[in-house]
Formats: C-alpha cells, sequence, structure tokens
C-alpha cells in the first residue's frame, strides 16, 4: 500500500501540532508528512518575543518547545528555511524555494494539504517604513533582528506605533531597557480591545509609568539619517526622534497563497473552514492558527484572532482529522490578557462596538472594586465592565483593567460566555475568597450583581 502525503505549510504552532497529532496516529508507512518553514525557527512562542526582548526571559532557545531534530527524530520531513511559493490544487503539489540553497525551486506532492501560515504584522505603504531601523515583531527572526538594532544603537529614544497588546507589551520591554519610549495611537484612546472608557484607564496608566502616549496621532512617514536609517517618526502635527522604531499595529492574515489559489476567505482576510478546521469546499485541504478566522461564539459572526492558544488547538484537531480520528474546534469568546509593567489588560466577549455591529441591545455596568479584602496588605484597585443582553440578561462582555490578580479573573467571564450564563446567574457563582486573594464579593461578581440591576431597570 502506497502512503498518504500530507504537506503542511507553517512550522510553528498549528502545523507543527497537526503534524504531530497526525504522526501520533498513523505510522510513517501510512503517512509521510513534510512541512515547510520559512524562519530559521520552528514550534516556538512568539507571545514570549516582548519579554525575550525586554530581558524578563532568556531566547531564543528558551521560547522553542520542541526543535526541527526533535521533530525530524518523530519522522517528519521538516524542511526549514524553505518558503512555499505557490499552491496548485488541481496537480496536487506545491512548489518550494530552499532560501539557503541559492533559491533552488522545486514541486511537492500532496494528497492532504494543512495550511497553517499565520499572520504577518500590518506594516502601512508609508514614506520609509521599510528602513533599517523600523521592526515588526512577528516571529523569533523579528525579535532577534530588533535585539540587534538596539544592542547598535547609541541613542536610547523608541517610538512604538500602535497600542494594541503588540504595542503595549513592546513598550514595557523598552522601558524595561531604559529607552525613552513614545506610544503613538491613532484612536482616541490606547487598547482599541477595549472599550474607550477602559482604554482611558490604561492611557493614565502608561502616562504614570513614564511612557509618553500621544492619542489621535496619525502616522505620516518615518525620516532616515544619511545612512538611510531611521531617525524620527513624523505625524501630521509633530515629529518623534527616534533610535529605533516598533510597529505595533496588530496583525492580518497570511493568506497571499490561499487568496492566490482561489480558497475561500473571509471579511478579514482570514481563511474560512468548518467545524473540523477543513477549508470550506475541499476536502483534501485543512487550516488553522493565525491565518484562519473562527466562530465568535456570542455574536455568531466569523472574526480573526491571532492567539497561540487557538493554533494549538486548531493543530490538534487538523491532526486527529488527517490522522484518522474525529476532533472539532468550537468557536472562541475572544478571550486576551495583557500586561504593561505592573497594569494587567483582559477582556473576553464583545465590546460596545461589536455588540451594536451584531444588532444587540445591551446595558452596561462598570464597578471599581478591590483586588484584595481591603484590609489586606497590596490592596490595590480594579475596575471592571460587563455587557449584559438587554432583554435576556446573557452576558456578552467583559472588560477588566488593574493590578496584581485582575488579568486572569477575566476566566471566570470566559467560561459563563461559553455556558451561556446571565448576569442574574453570575452572581451566585461560588468562588474562592480569602482576604490575601479577593474581598467576601468578587469583582466579577459585584459588576454581574450591577449589571442584572441594569437588565431590570431596562425591562424589555
Amino acid at each position: 500500500m502506497t502512503a498518504e502525503r500530507l504537506v503542511v505549510v507553517g512550522g510553528d504552532a498549528a502545523g507543527m501540532a497537526a503534524a504531530s497529532q497526525a504522526r501520533r496516529l498513523r505510522k510513517p508507512d501510512e503517512l509521510t508528512i513534510t512541512a515547510f518553514e520559512r524562519s530559521h525557527f520552528t514550534s516556538y512562542s512568539a507571545c514570549g518575543i516582548p519579554y525575550w526582548v525586554g530581558g524578563v526571559v532568556d531566547g531564543p532557545d528558551a521560547l522553542i518547545a520542541r526543535t526541527a531534530e526533535e521533530h525530524r527524530s518523530r519522522d517528519i520531513d521538516l524542511r526549514m528555511r524553505t518558503e512555499v511559493t505557490e499552491l496548485d490544487l488541481d496537480r496536487g503539489r506545491v512548489r518550494a524555494r530552499a532560501l539557503d540553497d541559492g533559491g533552488r525551486e522545486y514541486w511537492t506532492g500532496f494528497d492532504k494539504l494543512v495550511l497553517a501560515t499565520g499572520a504577518r504584522p500590518r506594516r502601512p505603504d508609508l514614506p520609509g517604513i521599510d528602513a533599517p531601523g523600523v521592526h515588526g515583531v512577528q516571529n523569533l527572526d523579528d525579535g532577534q533582528a530588533l535585539l540587534d538594532t538596539l544592542e547598535k544603537s547609541a541613542g536610547r529614544r523608541a517610538v512604538v506605533v500602535g497600542a494594541g497588546y503588540i504595542g503595549v507589551e513592546m513598550a514595557e520591554a523598552l522601558i524595561r531597557r531604559d529607552y525613552e519610549v513614545t506610544v503613538l495611537e491613532q484612536s482616541p484612546q490606547p487598547m482599541t480591545t477595549l472599550d474607550p472608557d477602559m482604554g482611558a484607564l490604561v492611557h493614565e496608566a502608561m502616562c504614570g509609568m513614564g511612557i509618553e502616549t500621544v492619542r489621535g496621532a496619525t502616522v505620516t512617514g518615518v525620516l532616515t539619517d544619511g545612512e538611510g536609517r531611521a531617525r524620527a517618526v513624523t505625524t501630521e502635527d509633530a515629529e518623534y526622534p527616534a533610535d529605533v522604531v516598533v510597529l505595533g499595529m496588530g496583525v492580518r492574515p497570511e493568506t497571499a497563497l490561499a487568496a492566490a489559489a482561489g480558497l475561500p476567505l473571509g471579511d478579514a482576510g482570514g481563511l474560512l473552514t468548518d467545524l473540523a478546521m477543513r477549508v470550506r469546499g475541499h476536502d483534501s485541504i485543512w487550516a488553522g492558527g493565525d491565518c484562519v478566522e473562527v466562530l465568535d461564539l456570542v455574536s455568531g459572526r466569523t472574526r480573526h484572532i491571532a492567539l497561540g492558544t487557538h493554533a494549538n488547538k486548531h493543530g490538534q484537531v487538523i491532526g486527529a482529522n488527517v490522522g484518522g480520528g474525529y476532533a472539532t474546534f468550537p468557536g472562541v469568546v475572544g478571550t486576551a490578557v495583557s500586561k504593561v509593567c505592573d497594569l494587567e489588560i483582559a477582556r473576553t466577549g464583545l465590546l460596545e462596538r461589536e455588540a451594536h455591529a451584531a444588532g444587540l441591545r445591551f446595558v452596561t455596568a462598570t464597578v471599581e472594586a478591590t483586588s484584595r479584602a481591603g484590609y489586606y496588605p497590596g490592596t490595590r484597585p480594579m475596575h471592571v465592565k460587563m455587557l449584559a443582553e438587554r432583554r435576556t440578561g446573557r452576558l456578552l462582555g467583559v472588560q477588566i483593567v488593574g493590578h496584581e490578580g485582575a488579568g486572569k479573573r477575566v476566566d471566570i467571564a470566559a467560561v459563563a460566555l461559553t455556558a451561556g450564563m446571565t448576569v442574574e446567574q453570575m452572581t451566585a457563582l461560588d468562588l474562592g475568597y480569602a482576604p490575601p486573594f479577593s474581598p467576601v464579593w468578587d469583582p466579577v461578581l459585584v459588576a454581574a450583581r450591577k449589571a442584572s440591576s441594569a437588565v431590570r431597570a431596562a425591562g424589555g
């Protein structure tokens, strides 16, 4: 019997989780696995890059979960520094280019194909945006390139363009390296993954940490010096000197290959799949990780969320199905957590604008509480915002901004969202209590009580 041929495009979380799971289920004489990765690293934690840059953790080796050699020892033909440049779906083959072998190109056939091409940093088409000293941060190669620039730089001024998760985490990393940091954000408040009133709390805290945060700043270009290196970032109103520039404007799905092959894409540009992570309309093609859109269980719409947690789950599901088993990925509720210095930022479910876009009527409740019993040493303030559907009281979303102990409280809400709970039902949750960890009424439950009252007051 001739072995089936599996080709995996992308050697990070989703791709190699799929390859590894498929190998557990099927032997090499039943299924050959060839994986292509264009960077120098495989199976790594991109989420750890800001902490590597900031000197909190070692890297890059400490961020690698499994090396290329380890994958190969499990009978996976992993080809590093090899970029797939074309998908020929009619003939069942991919064209690859060996980046360190003079650009040699060749075709590899497949019976089953997994696309795990990830995402790429948003890089606007502006003058000087590609100059040396301007860095996007998406993979370990990007992290190493940024560190090389920081080590060679004689100056200590950094400009971060964008104040989303990547932007604020990189701002913290640069503060840790004793840089003067300016963050430029086009929106009225940083962290557009929060509602503006919660983003304002993040802005206040960032300024208190010595991070100059300029809101409503539309970047118009990057100025360069006589050697062509970045020296400043310009906006419509001002010029900000910079010895290094970091782009923190988020990412978009890397789906150019898929689009060229005619595969279905969603509104955000991500591949569309079914619950088994199979590309819609293609029985032998699967996709997972940052290159796909997933079902939002709260709004019922698809959305693009680039997180390693999802990517690993996608890979497990794909590998099970490719290997002859059965698994599904039902969707997400949009949970994310981050920090800048000692400020913790979390959200799950829908923001106000997202609830409006989904056609939902809702009420909101915002409370200021404390992370521990008020009399216990180290107690810090915490703000919790909750959205609930107006008629039913169904929980729609939660946002939390606070200090130690604030961020992971969002998991309570994530479970409640997944279970479809109402805010009234949440008030009866039996959460752990002791003065070092929480007040008698946990801040999430205080917000639920207030949201429940708002639902009753709003009527139908």
